[in-house]
């Protein structure tokens, strides 16, 4: 059987924490990118997009760790990505790419890697789980770490019906997740952390038993929120904005900027133009996407 040349990979982008599920708990969202990866000596496909490879030292830092880690002779690579997950506003942008380039890899070199070995080593690349799971996966992911959140230990995923909407509002305003784990506490008290274990067991539940409507006021976060959100101009106030206009609860994604209001279907215009309307009284335009939970994570859409 003659070797691959070029594969497409099809990542959801992910929503992470959600509240104090601190690199625990993620969701993969109806927002995607596409990654191509193709043997430099073949025809490859210039419409797709350049090749960011030469250019991106985060992408030949993964195209090395697979290589490394699989142990199969290294070949150049070119690696294009299209699609709509943006870059440093808490949708796991990064997550799409490293996902993609592995996906694609695997599938070129014939390597026998399930979805919980891409799992395991973009939690290694990216420092924690909880997009990766997500996004590899798919659904709503709890992920399991013992002494580092670099090493993922297990994962439970819980489909979420698209009836559950989540109404995502990006505002122009880049926050990059390596500088803002730097504003984060060192310690908690201890009355701030069994306030957030209890809020992070709610959403869980709320989550696995598909009684959303269990969601509302579930988040109640002391561990990343109050030291991030306040570095957001209009964050905070577009959350409890959603909340007002008829979402059940609303987080911080990720490290921001995004933020995030789950709702029912009939609430979703409300809700939106609420949130944004936060951000405008700021002075920030923002982006806003009415999106489901993605149940199939990643996905090869093409090989030749």
């Amino acid at each position: 059987m003659p070797s691959l040349s070029r594969v497409i990979c099809k990542v959801p982008g992910s929503t992470s924490n959600c509240g104090s599920g601190f690199d625990t708990l993620g969701m993969a969202v109806s927002l995607y990118n596409e990654i191509a990866v193709e043997r430099a000596d073949g025809a490859g496909d210039e419409s797709f997009g350049p090749d960011i490879f030469p250019v991106s030292e985060m992408t030949r830092h993964t195209v090395a760790t697979f290589f490394e880690e699989s142990g199969i002779d290294p070949f150049d690579v070119r690696i294009r990505i299209r699609g709509d997950v943006p870059q440093a506003r808490g949708l796991g942008s990064s997550v799409t790419v490293r996902g993609g380039i592995l996906g694609g890899l695997v599938e070129l070199a014939g390597v026998d890697w399930d979805r919980e070995k891409l799992v395991e080593v973009i939690t290694m690349l990216e420092g924690h789980p909880d997009n990766a799971s997500a996004s590899v996966l798919g659904g709503f992911t709890v992920s399991r770490f013992l002494e580092t959140p670099a090493k993922v230990e297990a994962v439970n995923k819980i489909e979420v019906a698209d009836t559950l909407r989540l109404v995502v509002v990006s505002p122009e305003f880049e926050v990059l997740t390596s500088a803002s784990r730097g504003v984060l506490p060192k310690s908690l008290d201890f009355a701030s952390a069994v306030s957030s274990i209890n809020s992070v067991s709610c959403v869980v539940g709320a989550l696995a038993s598909g009684e959303y409507e269990a969601l509302a006021n579930a988040v109640h976060d002391s561990i990343h929120e109050p030291y991030r959100l306040k570095n957001i101009p209009g964050a905070s106030a577009a959350i409890a904005a959603g909340i007002e206009a008829g979402a059940y609860t609303g987080w911080l994604s990720g490290s921001g900027s995004s933020v995030l209001c789950a709702c029912t279907v009939e609430s979703v215009d409300s809700v939106m133009a609420a949130m944004q309307a936060a951000f405008k009284d700021e002075g920030l335009e923002s982006v806003g996407r009415n999106l489901c939970a993605d149940n199939s994570g990643l996905q090869i859409v093409y090989s030749e």
